[in-house]
């Protein structure tokens, strides 16, 4: 005897077919092995009533506010709990009834298939990439003299041309460069000056290395100017919040797009209010606003990445809960990238400079991609390569 770990749909089938089930069986079975919690916010009492009455038909349950049966309250949360059978067969129950219950079966349905997607394909103004069967490096340039870690290291252009053709041969799978320094209290600088210090450096490498170039902007201007000299992929960590010309921008170019959550800006993310009431559903509708933004633009889903945004507007103990809940971020149904590179609320848990913090940084790296990251955003590429790598390997054994 012994305790099975079935973490997705194919493993079930895998098992099943293992031990010998009707094909037919396959398909009844398999949806019975995983169990799913979806939680529905602020719903008035009269749909959570329905809800709790369906689901509990099936054998499955949903939570729901004291007051709720009796309506003494206007609206309570609802925590649907059931297997993935269940859960669709919820569906079916009520796609058809009143009071915008339709509405909540489709949106189940576009849940599911989301976090049953394992393999994405981005596209940029030059390429298709496949997400899903390994993960991505993507390597830093800071091109600036003042970012926390590697700030004026590489403010010299031929510096930092050395360090990312250095970063190519070392397996980096993507480039970002940045012109300006989102630590936090970083003062914003000028477009032209953005421009000038990132134009070299992506002029110089677009002909060169055969790996996407991406540059981190929140100013079309800047996106612009990088775009039509060969880069593929805009990095914005304000998720088309800074600059309402960008969404325009990345459309017409065809590039790929990062849409990042951040409270504040990077000069008082770490000073004004840190405290969530939901950290991981404010990120999640921080991100779903910026993919409206950019929908509405004219950009198609495969060329958005999504990024939690770690260290922006985030207490230690955050950045820790978003990486120990990162898989509920599968739920939107795009790629996902994460950087914790050398990040602060590491050296508060180990200690050290940004220089020391190899070793927590590793973890974080391999915690990520085991709940689903697709691209990890590092300074020490040789390094987090081999652990992405491990990971890989311990993920699809």
């Amino acid at each position: 005897m012994k305790l099975v770990k079935i973490d997705n749909f194919n493993e079930a089938v895998a098992l099943l077919k293992k031990i010998g089930v009707d094909p037919y069986g396959i398909n009844a079975m398999a949806t019975k092995t995983q169990s799913i919690n979806i939680l529905l916010s602020a719903q008035p009492c009269k749909i959570a009533n329905i809800l709790k009455q369906e689901m509990l038909s099936l054998g499955a349950d949903a939570a729901v506010a004291r007051g709720s049966v009796a309506c003494s309250i206007d609206a309570t949360d609802v925590l649907l709990m059931g297997t993935l059978k269940q859960i669709t067969a919820l569906t079916k129950k009520i796609e058809k009834q009143p009071f915008g219950l339709n509405v909540i079966a489709k949106d189940i349905l576009a849940l599911l298939d989301n976090i049953n997607q394992n393999r994405h394909i981005l596209k940029t103004s030059r390429r298709e990439i496949v997400l899903g069967e390994k993960t991505l490096i993507m390597g830093i340039l800071n091109v600036t003299p003042d970012s926390f870690s590697d700030g004026n290291l590489f403010f010299n252009q031929q510096k930092a041309i050395e360090r990312c053709l250095q970063m190519v041969d070392e397996g980096a799978d993507i480039i970002d460069i940045g012109g300006e320094s989102t630590r936090p209290g970083a003062k914003s600088v000028p477009a032209r000056q953005e421009i000038a210090r990132v134009i070299p450096i992506v002029e110089s490498l677009s002909g060169e290395i055969s790996i996407p170039i991406s540059v981190d902007t929140t100013k079309s201007q800047v996106a612009q100017a990088t775009l039509s000299a060969g880069a593929e992929i805009i990095n914005d960590i304000s998720a088309l919040g800074g600059d309402r010309k960008m969404a325009s921008v990345v459309k017409k170019a065809q590039a790929a797009l990062i849409l990042m959550h951040m409270r504040g800006k990077p000069e008082n993310m770490q000073t004004g209010n840190l405290v969530y009431d939901d950290l991981m559903e404010e990120i999640i509708c921080y991100l779903q606003k910026g993919c409206r933004k950019a929908f509405a633009a004219g950009i198609e889903k495969d060329h958005l990445i999504l990024d939690p945004g770690i260290g922006f507007g985030k207490t230690r103990d955050d950045n820790c809960k978003i990486i120990k809940n990162f898989g509920v971020l599968r739920s939107l149904g795009l790629p996902l990238m994460i950087g914790t590179s050398r990040k602060s609320f590491i050296g508060q848990i180990t200690g050290g400079t940004p220089s020391d913090r190899l070793e927590g940084t590793a973890a974080t790296v391999a915690a990520a991609i085991m709940n689903g990251c697709h691209i990890v955003r590092v300074h020490d590429v040789v390094v987090m390569k081999k652990i992405a790598a491990m990971t890989d390997a311990i993920i699809h054994a």
